[in-house]
């Protein structure tokens, strides 16, 4: 049904690009700068030979925010056709794309766009946009769609280790002294949002131990999940087995991260994106 809210969100939410043209999703990309190319970071599907380069490359990536000016343009395209705008963006303190969106809505029209800190990234922003679809083609006012979505987004989180601490040594997140000591005990750390920040949650040996102390932080009343992961399908599928027996009445999906969040972490990062 037609609606007169445009649902905008980023990159970062990974929505299959055939999905964001079926329900009419405008995506602002964010951008990686990675061998001296400068390009947007694009659609599930299309990561592998990022990834193929990265894993044999000694550059080491570096990610923007859509400028103010991507996000002007779409709000003046929408406002154009006669539509309110709601914008949910990846986490502010992650990037500046909350900033962005937020100073364009200033240049264009604020009393008509609203712009979401959705304090998440990769599926939680995307099950966060699919909501939005939802309640617009449900009919519900901009006002009503904001107030929902703000007390979706706090009943989110993200569990995620790495294949390697190679990635979050380059990204300046491990020092050189804890990588190395790290690889050596075979130490997997745990990372996790906590007020829209990527922090340390635990420290776990082995890879398998690190997926069982995923599965069993997940809270219990959880309603969606989604895997998280880079190039690590047999895993995630050996992590969907365990969550679907701790959860036999949730479905589990298994999505790709891309370069922006997956720079960080590298191939074989492998995660759960929760809500509850």
């Amino acid at each position: 049904m037609p609606t007169n809210i445009q649902i905008v969100t980023d990159s970062t939410a990974y929505i299959d690009k055939a999905f964001t043209k079926e329900n009419n999703i405008v995506i602002a990309p964010l951008t990686v700068n990675f061998e001296g190319v400068v390009s947007d970071e694009g659609y599930p599907g299309e990561f592998k030979e990022f990834f193929d380069r990265l894993a044999n490359s000694s550059d080491f990536p570096s990610t923007s925010q859509p400028s103010i000016g991507v996000y002007k343009n779409i709000y003046e395209e929408a406002l154009k056709e006669g539509k309110e705008v709601i914008v949910l963006t990846i986490s502010s303190e992650l990037s500046g794309t909350f900033n962005s969106a937020s100073t364009a809505a200033t240049l264009v029209d604020a009393d008509k766009i609203t712009v979401i800190d959705s304090l998440t990234v990769a599926a939680n922003l995307r099950v966060l946009t699919e909501m939005a679809v939802q309640f617009a083609n449900q009919g519900l006012t901009r006002k009503e769609i904001v107030e929902k979505l703000e007390v979706e987004k706090e009943r989110m989180g993200i569990f995620l280790t790495v294949g390697t601490l190679e990635y979050l040594k380059k990204g300046g997140r491990l020092s050189n002294a804890e990588a190395l000591i790290g690889s050596i005990l075979n130490i997997k750390p745990i990372i996790h949002t906590n007020n829209g920040k990527l922090e340390p949650f635990a420290k776990v040996r082995g890879r398998k131990k690190s997926l069982e102390k995923i599965v069993e932080s997940v809270p219990v009343d959880v309603t969606n999940l989604n895997i998280c992961h880079i190039f690590a399908l047999d895993e995630a599928e050996e992590l969907k087995n365990l969550l679907e027996e701790r959860f036999p009445s949730c479905s589990v999906n298994i999505e790709e991260l891309g370069p922006v969040i997956g720079a960080h972490l590298g191939p074989k990062a492998l995660g759960v994106a929760f809500k509850y």
